[in-house]
């Protein structure tokens, strides 16, 4: 079965490009890259000119995943598999794909209106605009294994994993039914691209309504220092904290949860592991963190502890 090589990028829609832009730099350690005044902003973490894409927009939410794939014949491939599946693909206009900086684009969308982006030959910058954060000590975790992961709280959870697996070609990497807060339970189920990440996007079951469309996106680094550095930063910002410190038993995450300008949390980790399919054994686990993460919910709003 064909599937996808690995989260490229994400996009989202944001009402407020001022404030994220600061926080990105500042706090996340990102750097400013395509910029179109009052409608877009590019934010760059390595070599490729753009992992994450912020559109003005009033839903303050996610809008699209943009996976990528190492050749075009590989695109080709995966295009007319999920076609024949019965997935509603079609290829993007120049203008979008020009947006996205890639080469060529199709898209589709999951149960729950989040827009799956299929590329190939993502923009890189030239070798004079090397990546430079502001913030880091060292680098973000990418490359091979993509801009991070997200985590989806979907309306039909079943749907949406067969999704996953069905149309994306994702593969199980392991679940978790634990205790988020007391008596809230949350099932959390997480998928791998070919890359290997543990998980470049998780299904998330929660036992009441949730605003976004996402729980968080992830962002990891590769100094385990920068996340405590980042934990400062946010301390220093104002930046409210969602979880403190703490770690997860699946996917080895040292990390902590703060909350982004539009209200979804992100995720700033290190030290993730990465699947070996053929070594790689799936399990349940029953708790979401096995140190740490304590959870400050903002003012009348539950908020799960997913990882």
């Amino acid at each position: 079965m064909h599937s996808v090589s690995t989260l490229g990028y994400m996009v989202l829609g944001v009402s407020d490009l001022a404030a994220w832009e600061g926080f990105a730099v500042n706090v996340l350690g990102l750097q400013v890259g395509r910029r179109v005044a009052g409608e877009s902003l590019g934010l760059r973490m390595d070599d490729y000119e753009q992992r994450f894409l912020l559109v003005k927009s009033e839903l303050d939410d996610f809008l699209a995943a943009g996976w990528e794939f190492e050749t075009d014949a590989q695109l080709d491939a995966f295009v007319d598999q999920a076609r024949a599946r019965g997935a509603g693909i079609v290829e993007a206009d120049r203008e979008i794909a020009e947006q996205r900086r890639v080469a060529r684009l199709f898209v589709c969308h999951d149960p729950d209106g989040i827009s799956h982006e299929f590329y190939s030959c993502a923009y890189r910058a030239h070798t004079r605009d090397a990546f430079r954060s502001s913030a880091l000590r060292g680098a973000f975790s990418t490359g091979r294994l993509g801009a991070g992961h997200f985590v989806t709280v979907p309306k039909q959870s079943a749907r949406a994993k067969a999704f996953c697996q069905d149309v994306l070609g994702l593969k199980l990497s392991d679940s978790i039914t634990g205790e988020a807060a007391p008596g809230v339970n949350l099932d959390v189920t997480f998928f791998h691209a070919r890359s290997g990440r543990h998980h470049s996007m998780a299904v998330a079951e929660v036992p009441f309504p949730v605003p976004k469309r996402i729980h968080h996106i992830m962002v990891e680094c590769t100094d385990a220092n920068d996340v405590g550095l980042a934990y400062d930063r946010c301390k220093q910002a104002g930046v409210p904290i969602l979880m403190e410190l703490g770690h997860h038993p699946n996917d080895q995450m040292f990390s902590f949860y703060m909350i982004s300008p539009s209200g979804f949390a992100i995720e700033f980790g290190a030290g993730g592991i990465v699947v070996n399919d053929d070594t790689w054994e799936i399990k349940r686990y029953s708790e979401l963190s096995d140190w740490g993460h304590k959870l400050n919910p903002p003012p009348g709003a539950p908020a799960p502890n997913a990882p």
